[in-house]
């Protein structure tokens, strides 16, 4: 198979790589010790297309393959996974529900913003009872005067309490169904709890969100009223793709890290990479980067070409996702007290490396959906 970028998907990932190396390598891993989240940086991403690579430009966005996407992904989490990780939720599970689902009105109304980098763009789906198991979902929409009333607390959603956020589109329950409503900042009953601090992606922004008797008009009804939850799991299957790019540049990160501080750090009278214990190390996580990637990138050229793809990227998202914990592992291991240290950038990626097993559904999740496709 030949997975070779087009001119423009080239293309995308050298403006990606460049603006990562000027910009975020120097400034993100800042707001990563300070756990602030960079909207400064984002909104300069804006300005670039880089918040709408997967948006057609009839909406604002750039009209990018899903292949371009994971390529220049892959450079912007290489500088900083804080920084990536806002990025990549923005673009999948907080924008393509507006454009896959909504209609023209809303498209114009959100979406444009959100493609053109003027807001932050969020999806509230998890709950301190339902995650991995999202019909526990108790968030509850009601009928109300021509629009709806809803009510339900959520938790661990990014990107909706920046000053960019333009709020939330959230997953709620209306009656045994799900619908999707777009929640926008300000409106009354509409609360936030703090930025919530995790091990890593600190600068990442996270938190609850509150709904207590919030109304919304008809027209913050996204799709299908009972729909909702099949039209946010499609948008899912996207997002894995993108964890996976995360994975990708991660491991890619920890790989160069380790194999520059081994050629460097002298023991015994010569470099630690002389040392067969330390070149499987290094070996075997570069050929485990390599299966992974061609993996990630063959379900992003899946979607692409419009085939079905939800087991590629299960399969992507379970197999990147665990080789960037393991690699980040092996990579403090090379560094030795350097990389335990948290004012190393080693120590960093390692933080931030266990929440791709969790987010955009946990690896025991991938497990359960790659062994329904093969009919299990």
């Amino acid at each position: 198979m030949d997975f070779s970028l087009t001119a423009a998907e080239r293309d995308l990932a050298e403006l990606a790589r460049d603006f990562a190396q000027k910009e975020i390598a120097a400034r993100a891993p800042i707001a990563w010790q300070e756990a602030r989240c960079p909207t400064d940086l984002l909104r300069e991403m804006g300005e670039l297309g880089l918040l709408g690579m997967l948006i057609p430009e009839q909406w604002g966005g750039i009209g990018m393959s899903t292949v371009g996407f994971v390529a220049a992904m892959e450079q912007i989490g290489l500088a900083d996974q804080s920084v990536a990780a806002a990025v990549q939720a923005h673009v999948t599970i907080g924008s393509l529900p507006l454009y896959m689902c909504g209609d023209d009105g809303q498209r114009e109304r959100w979406l444009r913003p959100l493609a053109e980098g003027r807001a932050l763009g969020a999806f509230g789906l998890t709950e301190p009872g339902a995650g991995s198991d999202t019909r526990a979902i108790r968030t509850r929409a009601e009928r109300h005067e021509g629009g709806w009333r809803i009510n339900g607390h959520k938790t661990f959603i990014s990107n909706a309490g920046t000053d960019m956020s333009f709020g939330v589109t959230v997953l709620a329950r209306t009656g045994e169904k799900f619908g999707s409503f777009v929640v926008e900042k300000e409106t009354p009953g509409f609360t936030m709890g703090p930025k919530m601090p995790g091990i890593g992606w600190r600068g990442l922004d996270t938190r609850e969100l509150f709904f207590d008797d919030v109304v919304v008009p008809e027209d913050h009804l996204v799709g299908n009223p009972d729909l909702g939850l099949s039209q946010f799991l499609a948008t899912l299957e996207v997002g894995r793709i993108s964890i996976a790019a995360l994975s990708l540049s991660l491991t890619q990160a920890v790989l160069d890290l380790a194999t520059e501080h081994a050629k460097n750090r002298v023991q015994f009278g010569q470099p630690i990479s002389k040392f067969q214990a330390v070149q499987f190390k290094l070996a075997d996580i570069a050929t485990e980067l390599e299966a992974a990637r061609w993996l990630t990138y063959r379900a992003a050229s899946l979607r692409d070409e419009g085939r079905p793809f939800l087991k590629e990227a299960s399969m992507a998202k379970l197999k990147a996702s665990r080789l960037a914990a393991w690699a980040a592992s092996e990579a403090v291991q090379i560094h030795g007290g350097t990389g335990y240290m948290l004012d190393s950038a080693v120590a960093r990626f390692y933080c931030d490396a266990k929440v791709l097993e969790i987010g955009e559904g946990t690896n025991e999740i991938q497990h359960m959906v790659i062994a329904r496709a093969l009919g299990c």
